[in-house]
This record gives C-alpha cells, structure tokens and sequence, in this order.
C-alpha cells in the first residue's frame, strides 16, 4: 500500500506547514505592530509593492506603490504620538491570505488626551513571504 504511506505523510505534513505559515503570520503581525510604534511606515511597506490605505474619514486610496504608501502614512502619522500598539489579532482566514488587528493608543502632539484607533491589516502570501497588501485604520 505505497499510497496510503504517501497520503499519510501528506496527512501529517499539513498541519505542520499551516503551522509555519500562521508562525510566519504572527512574526508579520508582530514586525508591523513594532514598525507602527515606531513609525518606522518604510519597514511597514517593505515588502509590498502596492497597498491600498484607508485613513479615518477619507475614501480608501487606490493601491499605492511602496514610496507612496509610506509618504501617506508618514504624513499621517506626524501629528501623533505612540503611547502603545497592541497586536489584537492575527489569523490566516484563508490559505495565503491573513489577517492582523492591532489597537493603536496615541497623544495627539500638544494635547494629553490618549485616543485609540484599530488598525486592519490585510496580508497575502506571495513567495513565502506575508505581504501588506491593505491597511485600514478606524478611529478618530
């Protein structure tokens, strides 16, 4: 019965590669909750070429290029300050395509008010390796 030895090793061997896409995933999502605290956007966007950014209270922007993408969010980023970035969540919701939530406290420059925000973060794995593909930030 060869083909049932084959199709047993298969057996076994997917959970473990789902384990080290979802090991691959957590190590993304804690990358860009450390790339958001410290307002490092270029190593946010690192490895993706395009991203669509989604800020409050704007519509969703057309996938930018890396340059671009890290421009806006650096802008947008420039009146706050970190207090905390927490990562909430990270799951891959269908092979090759994950999912991370990270909850955002900030000061806004010049006040003491501490404000939160979400941040979505979509990921697609290309070559293993996770890349940003959208991010959406929900808050004030």
């Amino acid at each position: 019965m060869p083909g049932g030895v084959t199709g047993m090793v298969l057996l076994l061997l997917i959970p473990a590669a789902l384990r080290a896409q979802s090991t691959a995933l957590d190590s993304a999502a804690e990358s860009a909750r450390h790339a958001w605290q410290a307002h490092d956007v270029a190593a946010l966007v690192l490895h993706s070429p395009r991203v669509l950014v989604q800020l409050p209270g704007a519509d969703p922007s057309a996938a930018l290029g890396r340059a671009q993408a890290a421009a806006l969010l650096r802008d947008y980023l420039e009146t706050g300050q970190e207090v905390e970035t927490a990562l909430v969540a990270a799951r891959e919701v269908e092979p090759g395509r994950g999912y991370v939530e990270l909850e955002r406290r900030f000061r806004v420059a010049g006040t003491q008010e501490i404000r939160r925000q979400s941040l979505l973060l979509s990921y697609r794995a290309e070559d293993s390796t996770w890349r940003l593909v959208e991010l959406r930030i929900i808050g004030p």
